[in-house]
């Protein structure tokens, strides 16, 4: 089998498939989770703790220097973390409920009981009866003593 007929079947599997839309959905899900904090829920945290812009807390090691360009700030920017902690839970939380939905649909489904079997049609009813016939003799040909 060559390399390519291979990928294209690995490709055309359905999980594969699905798997790259969920990573697409997230990506998405992702940026919209990333203005919902940054530009929704964070300014009014902010207006709260009296005007302060979460994304730019942080703790200075090594100020800047601009008498010379070879010196650059270090920081632990605490603030980002935050805000991807905030992140996180959103979206953690979004999944959660997602998986939370699709958990009691499965539930739902098992609750469900199995649907009744459609009757045999009349030429099935013929060959099962046949069949049984045949099993029945044979089982009677095998019990028979051997002649002599």
């Amino acid at each position: 089998m060559s390399i390519v007929s291979e990928f294209r079947e690995f490709i055309s599997r359905g999980n594969v498939i699905d798997l790259a839309v969920g990573v697409i959905i997230g990506a998405s899900f992702n940026a919209i989770v990333k203005s919902l904090v940054d530009q929704i829920i964070m300014p009014p945290i902010g207006l709260l703790t009296g005007g302060v812009d979460f994304s730019r807390l942080r703790w200075v090691l090594r100020p800047d220097d601009p008498a010379t360009e070879a010196v650059e700030l270090v920081a632990i920017q605490y603030g980002a973390f935050i805000n991807t902690v905030i992140q996180f839970v959103i979206v953690a939380w979004a999944v959660f409920m997602l998986v939370k939905l699709v958990n009691a649909m499965r539930r739902k489904e098992a609750e469900k009981p199995p649907e009744a079997q459609p009757a045999p049609s009349p030429t099935e009813v013929l060959l099962m009866e046949i069949r049984d016939q045949l099993r029945a003799q044979n089982e009677a040909r095998a019990a028979a003593p051997p002649a002599p």
